[in-house]
């Protein structure tokens, strides 16, 4: 587990003593109302992780922050992974695959970043985490603080579903309703940690929520029999999952275990588009009125807008937007046709998919993983209202 802390803007490295949450240097110019500057990237001693790998027996703590002994009671990923004929079927393509990470404990991907967190939380011997969510991160924070024993602070827009935030108060977290959006708990949690203290789990500021959100991608590539995928879509918003995807290949790459990175797809709604106008363009702008039935994936000012047009750019993919519409025709068709029962934000992907089948994007015969990041009982609101 040798590391270092890298900023992904000036390239300063840092020893794990040094830093916490941005790079010294360049989070320094960061302001409420941007994209986080100076966002670390955990990188490994990779010559000695090609070394000791070995697909026959893999070790997947070489590629782990935390020692296994911090972690907490609380038992996430190893979700399932599989292929769909129908879909393929019913779509123009030939080999489609779903990652469904809306079966981990507390219902979404997010767990993951969660986990590793109330386990670096035990190594520093830290007692509370904080974290600003539109409804998942809180969710996933609140059930893996319960499990682990910790106290959870939570900022979350008002507006959030109910289902979310019953989740949130069962699991016995602080949940502090924010009359304002996603962009405005996050400013609020970081004025709370560091006034107040504790340990702010906020994505991206804190390195390891993308070390955490990584490990679907190394489950991908074992699930798959130790090959790379060529395509995975992923619903984007502030832009970690998708980073988090990318540095799971990136990290194998390096090793020398693989020799190709996937195409990673970024999907977002089409007014919660910063991410997608940035990566089309090459110019960032914030994304006015994110309002969309895909409340996962609504914010304004993506924290991790930078590394997640990496991801694209560097595994030549591509980036597209979906309407609320087309988004909840695609769960309906997600749930007849596989029995899978999504959020809309997850279902986000299948609509990207539903959308670009004629265009010749991607080709007929390629493996194409759906990454479906939440469960559907997360927010029936939004199916309720289209349902007789």
């Amino acid at each position: 587990m040798s590391f270092i802390y890298r900023c992904q803007e000036c390239k300063r490295e840092f020893s794990q003593k040094e830093v916490q949450y941005l790079c010294p240097i360049c989070g320094s110019d960061y302001k409420v109302g941007m994209p986080l500057k100076g966002v670390l990237e955990v990188i490994f001693d990779y010559k000695k992780i090609a070394k000791k790998f070995d697909l026959e027996q893999p070790n997947w703590d070489l590629f782990c922050c935390v020692d296994r002994k911090y972690f907490p009671e609380y038992v996430v990923g190893n979700t399932p992974f599989f292929r769909s004929s129908r879909l393929e079927k019913k779509l123009k393509f030939e080999n489609i695959w779903i990652k469904n990470d809306g079966l981990n404990p507390s219902g979404s991907l997010k767990d993951r970043a969660s986990f590793l967190l109330v386990a670096e939380a035990n190594r520093i011997g830290e007692d509370t985490l904080v974290t600003a969510s539109t409804g998942n991160a809180a969710s996933a924070l609140a059930s893996a603080c319960a499990g682990g024993g910790k106290k959870a602070v939570i900022f979350v827009p008002a507006s959030a579903p109910k289902a979310k935030l019953v989740q949130m108060r069962l699991a016995g977290a602080t949940v502090i309703p924010v009359d304002g959006t996603y962009d405005d708990a996050f400013a609020l949690s970081l004025q709370y940690t560091k006034e107040k203290g504790g340990l702010n789990r906020n994505t991206a500021y804190h390195p390891l929520t993308i070390e955490g959100k990584k490990t679907v991608g190394l489950e991908i590539f074992a699930q798959n029999n130790f090959q790379v995928p060529d395509v995975i879509l992923v619903p984007v918003g502030d832009g970690v999952i998708i980073s988090g995807v990318y540095k799971a290949f990136y990290d194998l790459q390096q090793a020398k275990i693989i020799d190709k990175m996937p195409r990673l797809i970024c999907v977002q709604a089409e007014t919660s588009n910063a991410i997608h106008n940035y990566i089309v363009t090459g110019e960032y702008k914030n994304a006015p009125h994110p309002q969309t039935v895909a409340d996962s994936i609504s914010v304004s000012i993506p924290s991790n807008a930078h590394m997640a047009r990496r991801a694209v750019l560097e595994t030549e993919g591509f980036s597209i937007t979906v309407s609320d519409q087309e988004i909840v025709s695609a769960q309906k068709t997600l749930a007849n046709t596989t029995g899978i029962f999504a959020e809309p934000t997850a279902s986000s992907v299948l609509a990207a998919l539903e959308k670009i089948q004629d265009q010749n994007m991607i080709h007929k015969k390629d493996q194409i993983v759906l990454l479906i990041t939440g469960h559907g009982l997360k927010d029936i609101d939004t199916p309720l209202k289209y349902l007789n």
